[in-house]
């Protein structure tokens, strides 16, 4: 499932996101969705959320 609609992402869920830092090598970095901060319910680049480590991106696998 792809993170291009929060319909399908909830908080505590395990997710795998691309950081900022990260886009270039689209490096992904794993954890559970503490809060979803796109605000639309899809979004074209993905959904972007912060995860219970504080780390922020956009989502690119549910896992």
């Amino acid at each position: 499932m792809s993170g291009s609609q929060s319909s399908g992402i909830d908080t505590g869920l395990k997710v795998k996101i691309v950081l900022k830092k990260d886009q270039r090598t689209e490096t992904l970095t794993s954890g559970g969705v503490k809060d979803i901060l796109t605000k639309s319910p899809n979004h074209l680049h993905d959904i972007t959320v912060r995860l219970e480590s504080c780390d922020v991106g956009r989502v690119k696998e549910i896992v």
